[in-house]
Parts: C-alpha cells; sequence; structure tokens
C-alpha cells in the first residue's frame, strides 16, 4: 500500500519537537452535521455513524449555546455560531485522512441557514439542507434568542430575491451537489423558506429535493426521523458513489499511459 507523510511539531510543554505522521496514501470525504436551535449533536450521532460505516470521517458538534453551553444562550449570536462552523469546518478538514475537496455539509434548521453560509466561505462538495431556516440580515451581531418571532415569522412567508438574504445569495454561488429536505406539515419553515432556497441553488451541479409526508418540523415521530436518515444517508451513498465514477474515468488507463 502506497504512504504518504508529513512534518509535524509536536507540544511539549513549552517546547515542540519534529515529528513525521505517516498514514496510508488514501484520503476519504469529511462529513460534518450541524443541529439546530434548541437542538445538540446528539440527534446526528446516530446519522453519523451509519454515514461513517460507508468510508468517511464524521463530525458533530454543540453550537454555542447549546447543550453543556446553554448559560450562554441568550447572548450568542448569528455570527458566534458562524464562527462555530468555521472551526468545525477547519478542524474536520485538518484531519490528515480527509480530502479537503470532499466536504459534506449537513445542517437542520438553523443549522442549514447556517451551512448556506459557510457554503460561501468555505469550499463545500456537497450541502444537505433540511427544513433551512431563513432569518433577516438585520440584527445579525444581536442574541439570536432575542430576534422578534412575528417578525421571523412573516419573513419567512414571503418570496425573497437572493441579493436580499445572506444564506440566499451564498446559495446562488454554490456549485457543488445539493439536497433539500422538507417537511410537509411544517409550521416553522413554510413552504415559501424551502422555494426560496431552491431557487437561489441556480448555478449547484444538482439539486435534490424531498419531501416528507406528514411531518412536522421537529421530526417528531420515529417514523419520520428515520425517513429523513434514509433519505440523507442514500443520497450521501449516491454522491460518493457518482464521484467515485467520475475520479475513475479521469483516470489515464494504464494502456494510454
Amino acid at each position: 500500500m502506497a504512504t504518504r507523510h508529513r512534518s509535524i511539531q509536536i507540544a511539549v510543554g513549552d517546547r515542540t519537537i519534529a515529528g513525521t505522521l505517516v498514514a496510508p496514501d488514501t484520503v476519504v470525504p469529511g462529513v460534518m452535521l450541524v443541529h439546530g436551535w434548541d437542538g445538540s449533536q446528539e440527534q446526528y450521532l446516530e446519522r453519523a455513524h451509519a454515514i461513517a460505516a460507508m468510508g468517511c470521517i464524521c463530525l458533530t458538534f454543540d453550537l454555542r449555546g447549546h447543550a453543556k453551553d446553554r448559560a450562554y444562550r441568550d447572548t450568542v449570536t448569528r455570527e458566534d455560531n458562524l464562527n462555530d462552523m468555521l472551526a468545525a469546518y477547519d478542524l474536520l478538514v485538518g484531519h490528515p485522512a480527509v480530502d479537503a475537496q470532499s466536504i459534506v455539509v449537513v445542517g437542520s434548521s438553523y443549522g442549514g441557514y447556517l451551512a448556506a453560509l459557510l457554503s460561501a466561505i468555505r469550499p463545500v462538495r456537497w450541502m444537505a439542507l433540511r427544513a433551512p431556516a431563513l432569518y433577516k440580515d438585520e440584527d445579525w451581531l444581536s442574541s439570536k434568542q432575542h430576534l422578534n418571532r412575528m417578525e421571523i415569522a412573516n419573513y419567512r412567508s414571503l418570496v425573497h430575491v437572493p441579493e436580499s438574504n445572506k444564506a440566499l445569495a451564498a446559495c446562488t454561488k454554490f456549485r457543488g451537489d445539493a439536497l433539500i429536505v422538507e417537511s410537509e406539515l411544517d409550521h416553522i419553515v413554510p413552504h415559501p423558506v424551502i422555494e426560496n432556497y431552491r431557487a437561489a441553488l441556480v448555478q449547484s451541479n444538482s439539486m435534490t429535493y424531498r419531501v416528507i409526508k406528514q411531518a412536522d418540523h421537529a421530526l417528531s415521530t420515529p417514523e419520520w426521523n428515520d425517513a429523513y436518515t434514509s433519505l440523507l444517508v442514500n443520497w450521501i451513498s449516491e454522491m460518493l458513489g457518482l464521484a467515485k465514477e467520475t475520479k475513475a474515468a479521469k483516470k489515464p488507463s494504464a494502456q494510454a499511459a
């Protein structure tokens, strides 16, 4: 088996020592899974294990203001959580076995909104958005918890041109493959929001749209939750399979060489 190596510095107290990290000459896709507002990484651990079984390295994490960091819930802003996303992305890509050109970002609700924003700042090859939320650009630095919910609900009922919203504008620049999953009876992220995202993904390589029938926003029954897991895992499997076929087709044959 072919191998590769890279020089590293190992911190020991206040000094560093030189080292060389040797690993197989193969890299695998990295998958970042992001929960929604009021959620936690626990919601994605089972899905992460299912995706990792396909040969990926997966990362779940708790956004600031959630889980053990809930004490800061009232002060955390969207910018804070986007910075959480960037730090998590950089950690994942920094893993020596992760292919930096094969990153999947999966986000639900608020996490989907943040995933869309991330795609304009860091390279993302595949992006899966479940019930992606949408917020006004105004009050970006205000506490997320204290945004006016009535204003948000009204905003989500309208059609928006991508130029008027950071997340939608980011989607117009996305050229990878996208998955959008909608809950049929979602009153938190209603259908107009989904249509706004779909319309914005005009330059994506492909855009897959699925609806979980009768489901609510939280996927509050095991059946709806399992349906989403199946959709997500099958889509990622399909995308990885197509990527392997494309890579094999581009590889020069021994005869041609």
